[in-house]
């Protein structure tokens, strides 16, 4: 426990005394948000709103958990430093599109291609890393009696298993991305993420198999140190929300929203609950499912089923105030994390 006090505080506290250099200094350089022309009107106001925010969460998170490990004087473990790899790698990925967009002075970054083909690249050096450090130490099916929904690990096949992990890598760090587009509504949807993980990490470190083998345990390897990474994360996204609530002084750019997605997937495969992800970050999912109907459905009878997608802009456009729009799909956040926890939950529980 006190390695998550210590990187949650050390991340909250890092990450918000520094924003407000970032503002600063991101402003001086003029490195300011490019908006849509056909976006809402109302977010006309915010162009120029320096952006890039997310390099200063990540480097806060990343700063935090090496700080949680010299206090400690504990080694960091292959899973935590996984984790961390994702979320730095995509965070690169996406701090070249918002250079790009500043420097063009526009608001398309990266094209598709090459931003799908840099997420593509990290994801599959995480699959490789992932596979040549397992997760699970031989054990048979009948063994592995608490993996949440059956989810797929190595054995489903090396191909398969990295087509899967490049799934989850790039559906979930774009669902990130589409549901960051009003103020503070990507940071506090995914810190209630990143806090379930928190409890689950403690969870599975209570229940573990490899030092605890019981009826009901689970085989996953480092879940004080996943714990510890959610919660440098977390502190450093509530230090940064600070300042990127409505209304916000920064925006976390592409560099933000990719990480973010990135170490939402990354403990879910690390912790084995990727199905379960779909469920803790049921908010982002929504978001992501509005906008592929909408495609869809223009594309079938070119009509439209929302006024504009992602969802949250449908609701700017039929009158809602964006603080009302941000605080109630937050709650929407909340409760599908606690949804997620209470199945991972009655999973465990013993079976009579």
């Amino acid at each position: 426990m006190t390695n998550i006090i210590i990187a949650g505080a050390v991340g909250l506290i890092l990450s918000m005394l520094g924003t407000p250099l970032a503002i600063r200094l991101f402003s001086r350089r003029g490195y300011g948000q490019e908006v849509r022309d056909d976006g809402p009107s109302a977010h006309l106001s915010k162009k120029g709103t320096p952006t890039m925010g997310g390099t200063v969460f990540v480097l806060a998170a990343l700063l935090a958990y090496a700080a949680s490990h010299l206090a400690t004087l504990e080694p960091p473990t292959v899973s935590g430093l996984l984790v961390l790899f994702l979320m730095a790698g995509l965070g690169a990925v996406g701090f070249l599109d918002d250079f790009i967009k500043i420097y063009k002075q526009r608001s398309l970054g990266l094209r598709s291609g090459a931003k799908a083909l840099g997420q593509l690249v990290v994801g599959a050096v995480f699959a490789v890393l992932v596979m040549r450090f397992p997760n699970v130490y031989g054990i048979t099916p009948a063994q592995d009696k608490l993996s949440f929904l059956r989810d797929f690990g190595p054995a489903i096949g090396i191909f398969f298993f990295t087509l899967w992990v490049l799934v989850m890598i790039v559906g979930f760090s774009n669902a990130v991305n589409l549901t960051d587009g009003l103020d503070g509504l990507a940071s506090g949807a995914t810190a209630t993420v990143l806090g379930a993980y928190v409890l689950i990490g403690n969870w599975q470190l209570r229940n573990n198999c490899i030092d605890n083998l019981g009826p009901n345990c689970y085989w996953v390897r480092d879940p004080l140190d996943l714990a510890v990474v959610a919660a440098a994360v977390l502190g450093g996204l509530i230090g940064f929300l600070w300042w990127n609530a409505p209304p916000a002084r920064i925006f976390m750019g592409d560099t933000g929203s990719l990480a973010l997605g990135g170490v939402l997937a990354g403990l879910a495969i690390t912790t084995r609950t990727q199905l379960l992800l779909i469920i803790l970050a049921g908010m982002c999912v929504i978001i992501t499912c509005s906008v592929i109907i909408q495609v869809g459905f223009f594309k079938m009878t070119g009509k439209r089923v929302f006024r504009m997608a992602p969802l949250q802009h449908h609701f700017e456009l039929k009158g809602w105030a964006e603080t009302t729009i941000v605080i109630r799909f937050w709650l929407i956040a909340g409760l599908c994390a606690a949804v997620g926890l209470g199945l991972f939950y009655v999973e465990w529980m013993p079976k009579s």
